[in-house]
């Protein structure tokens, strides 16, 4: 029961050795909270809840950290052009986010510090670096502090690039640095900044930069040395890569595996501003279920690129609808008999197999949809014992991906008042089927049938009655 995942920094699968036995620490950077969450965010933050998830299921206790930035260039931009405070944009949108991520089922992490609550720790490892070496204070007298990149050898090692072919950083301005790819650990106050957003420091009045941030908030909540960083790819560079540097020239061990889940597109085309082709969360989810959103963002390959369509969102609806139809299937025909809840929910191992193997979701569903068909097959054929243990192995797939319908969280989300005025159309057309049937008016009858087959909604037929199914 090895679990291998993809490093980024060695680019290759290793086994998951964690480094302290029984428990594992990850820390994943999250959200910007300068604008409101896109599908981009959704898809990043279900990919590590699907990782925890399964950690947890083999047994690890799981500290899960993932933070949240809440001062930085763009909040402070979006706020004076939107005319809010900064510090009540960054938790407006926060809240976004928070709702968006309860809305998915995704949990909540261990912790979820702010950087604006973190400061000190951050001014710490500032001083170390210098200290070391390896940062110095500007001699302009503006406050900033930059990480002397040419101090370290190592920089670069992440994404396996030299340092002789690195673009210049743009993270602050260039006013006072020795090379154009030093990146700002402090960045001093300027004059068009609000004093709100101001912090003293032994180097002057200003505010930190945005890698320090997570080196800090990391080391504060798993230590020097953690087992795995996660995040977006896009991430890599420059941000994991300049969090590795100053982590490790300061003097700590720092992440032992890093892991980047892929981005999303959008009709085949990078999600971007210019483009206006940002699909946002509230959008998603008025479109489907939460259930169909979660199951589509988190179907691919953690590190493949997704690309989004109505059409593939309509797709995810069908496959969490023949699994909710199923579980309830059996669960209505095995009711009162011997084998009612027989089905031990045991994950097979073709499914454990998959999930060890670098959390490959797309060949575990594969497994859990093998098993759905078996299962309706064996409950057509009348062999009860096989519809149960086919029941509780699905059981135990879906709740281990956090995609089980019936869970009370999807029940909740999904009682929309679309779902319910189809419910009570439905209803009244199968009260005239059955009325028809009655009256021996068989033609009606399947006329009616028919015309809900034509719209999507299979009928079952049970000695408990007649019962409904989008698909």
């Amino acid at each position: 029961m090895t679990i291998r995942l993809y490093d980024s920094k060695a680019q290759a699968l290793r086994d998951f050795v964690p480094l302290r036995e029984g428990a594992v620490g990850i820390y994943v950077c999250g959200p910007t909270v300068q604008s409101s969450p896109h599908i981009g965010h959704l898809r990043s933050a279900l990919v590590y809840d699907v990782m925890r998830r399964w950690f947890e299921h083999r047994g690890l206790r799981v500290t899960y950290i993932r933070n949240v930035t809440d001062i930085d260039d763009k909040v402070l931009l979006n706020a004076a052009e939107t005319g809010e405070e900064w510090w009540a944009l960054a938790y407006r949108v926060e809240l976004e986010f928070t709702a968006a991520y309860q809305t998915l089922g995704i949990l909540a992490p261990s912790y979820e510090p702010r950087a604006t609550a973190s400061v000190p720790g951050m001014q710490e490892l500032i001083a170390r670096l210098i200290d070391r070496g390896h940062a110095y204070v500007a001699d302009d007298g503006s406050g900033d502090v930059y990480f002397d990149s040419g101090s370290w050898p190592a920089y670069g090692e992440l994404t396996r690039q030299s340092r002789d072919h690195m673009e210049a950083a743009a993270d602050a301005d260039p006013r006072a640095k020795r090379d154009p790819r030093d990146f700002a650990l402090w960045k001093g106050r300027k004059a068009d900044e609000p004093a709100s957003a101001v912090w003293t420091s032994p180097w002057g009045d200003g505010r930190p930069g945005w890698h320090i941030e997570c080196s800090a908030m990391s080391t504060r909540y798993l230590g020097p040395e953690f087992d795995i960083h996660g995040g977006g790819l896009d991430l890599r560079f420059p941000h994991h890569e300049n969090e590795l540097a100053q982590s490790a020239a300061a003097g700590d061990g720092y992440a032992r595996y890093w892991v980047h889940n892929g981005l999303v597109n959008v009709g085949g085309q990078k999600m971007s501003k210019s483009l206006g082709n940002s699909v946002f969360a509230a959008e998603l989810l008025s479109l489907e279920t939460p259930l169909a959103v979660r199951y589509l963002l988190g179907a691919a390959h953690y590190r493949s690129t997704i690309d989004y369509s109505p059409a593939a969102l309509g797709e995810a609806a069908a496959a969490v609808e023949r699994i909710a139809s199923f579980l309830e299937r059996v669960e209505r025909r095995l009711a009162g008999t011997r084998f009612d809840g027989a089905g031990a929910p045991v994950v097979p191992d073709a499914f454990g197999r998959a999930m060890d193997d670098d959390f490959g979701v797309p060949q575990a569903l594969a497994v859990l949809h093998d098993t759905v068909r078996a299962g309706n097959q064996a409950l057509d054929d009348e062999e009860l014992h096989e519809a149960a243990a086919a029941h509780g192995a699905v059981g135990a797939m879906v709740q281990v991906l956090g995609i089980d319908p019936r869970d009370e969280h999807w029940r909740a989300a999904d009682a929309g008042p679309a779902s319910g005025a189809l419910g009570v159309l439905v209803e009244r057309l199968l009260a005239e089927r059955c009325l028809a049937r009655e009256d021996k008016d068989y033609q009606a009858a399947d006329r009616i049938r028919t015309e809900l087959a034509d719209a999507g909604i299979a009928i079952e037929d049970s000695q408990t009655g007649t019962h409904w199914s989008l698909g």
